[in-house]
């Protein structure tokens, strides 16, 4: 509307949405580019979205894209060993794939006149295969910081076939999009790391005569992202339908790794190679029954993983094959103590926030370590053990007068509840 007024009025209203003043307030006066005379009007309401609209845009506008260094797998390597104990051929394995993957990125990029500029390099994902608390996630974030790239996590639990109630595959892209702050170039060539990827198994026997829409069809799905592929992801998420506007995702350069604990799967290797599994009471004898296992899962071939219900297909884009071993006690009480970010670090640095000094006795972090082994949870049972202990603690330390330091030992640890503990800070604790 160039007019400047109502149509039957002959009251002036803004040029873009049309209303009047004394709905949208005073009006910008616009100057004309000769040879036109005619002014344009435009309201405060439709200044201000012109405005949003171009900061939205500066915002999403992308960045150029940091050039990855890429150091040696020893490098990265060592890096690892200050967040993660323990895991060291799984370490080393992890290390060793993520740099062929980034160097593969640089040979697609880069021109090469030599002796294999005919050569093309494969993709090779990656599947971890260990018990919960290990440290499979940690080593994969880990990763993605050491090397500066987009990290975004997805759980395979909530994923269904395409129609389905539940997330599509594509959900994981723009979760990996948002981590990358919208920047697509950056973010086709992050990471991205599915978790309980053994969940999606497909069923064993005739358990029913549906689809196996959250199993097998969840595979089916996954197959062409991890292999490379344009996904279109939807701007704001949630499922597909034809008048969304999508956001197109070049997979081909993202690197995927899958993780779980996949329950069972040592039995089903022990079948294969003529062990069985014979039950363990002690304490001893439970380290032992993990020893076993992890020398089990150190054996599984695509085969076993097939066995298990991953189809064939789906195995064969997660050629890098990596086990974790179940966590001693002794590696327990190294987390709790030796990582940067190590869980006794962090309660002494909250304690210092108030102006007290946190100690653990040695006897008292190695019975943290006991309860938690015995929970079989790995290094997440660490922090509900420390967590049970310190909540009492954390409640009373500032009633205590005066106070510059603070000694947990194995009493206050043993005890069986907060009222215990209560007690034994009243003693004097």
């Amino acid at each position: 509307m160039n007019g400047n007024s109502g149509a039957s009025t002959g009251e002036r209203v803004c040029d873009m949405c049309g209303k009047p003043a004394k709905i949208v307030g005073p009006f910008i006066e616009l100057s004309p580019r000769p040879p036109k005379t005619e002014r344009h009007l435009i309201c405060g309401v439709c200044l201000q979205m012109g405005l949003t609209t171009i900061q939205n845009n500066q915002k999403k506008a992308p960045a150029a894209l940091k050039e990855i260094k890429i150091p040696s797998p020893q490098e990265l390597v060592d890096h690892l060993n200050q967040y993660i104990i323990g895991q060291e051929q799984a370490k080393i394995t992890m290390a060793v794939a993520v740099v062929n993957h980034y160097k593969r990125l640089t040979a697609m990029t880069a021109k090469d006149d030599g002796p294999f500029k005919d050569v093309e390099l494969s993709k090779s994902n990656i599947l971890m295969v260990g018990p919960t608390g290990c440290g499979k996630t940690l080593i994969a974030e880990t990763l993605a910081k050491i090397l500066q790239v987009p990290f975004a996590v997805g759980d395979a639990t909530s994923l269904t076939q395409a129609g389905y109630v539940g997330e599509d595959v594509e959900s994981l892209l723009l979760r990996l999009l948002m981590e990358a702050d919208g920047d697509i170039a950056a973010a086709q060539r992050g990471i991205i790391y599915i978790d309980e990827i053994d969940k999606i198994a497909a069923s064993r026997g005739n358990v029913s005569i549906t689809r196996d829409v959250g199993g097998e069809g969840v595979q089916q799905s996954l197959l062409k992202m991890l292999e490379g592929t344009v996904a279109n992801v939807p701007q704001g998420g949630g499922r597909k339908h034809p008048e969304q506007q999508y956001i197109q995702i070049d997979t081909s350069s993202i690197l995927f790794i899958c993780g779980g604990a996949f329950i069972g799967l040592d039995e089903t290797v022990g079948r294969r190679i003529g062990r069985s599994q014979i039950g363990f009471t002690s304490e001893a004898a439970t380290d032992n029954a993990e020893q076993s296992k992890d020398d089990l899962l150190a054996q599984v071939t695509p085969g076993d993983l097939h066995e298990f219900g991953m189809i064939p297909e789906f195995i064969g884009r997660l050629p890098v094959l990596v086990t974790i071993k179940h966590l001693t006690e002794d590696q327990l009480v190294d987390i709790l103590l030796k990582p940067r970010h190590a869980l006794v670090r962090q309660y002494q640095k909250l304690f210092h926030m108030d102006g007290v000094d946190l100690e653990f006795t040695d006897e008292a972090v190695r019975e943290v370590a006991r309860q938690a082994h015995g929970r079989g949870s790995g290094a997440r049972g660490l922090r509900s053990v420390v967590e049970q202990v310190m909540i009492p603690i954390n409640y009373r330390i500032k009633q205590i007068k005066p106070l510059k330091k603070f000694v947990v030992d194995e009493k206050i640890v043993k005890a069986e509840g907060k009222a215990d503990v209560m007690r034994l800070i009243e003693q004097g604790k």
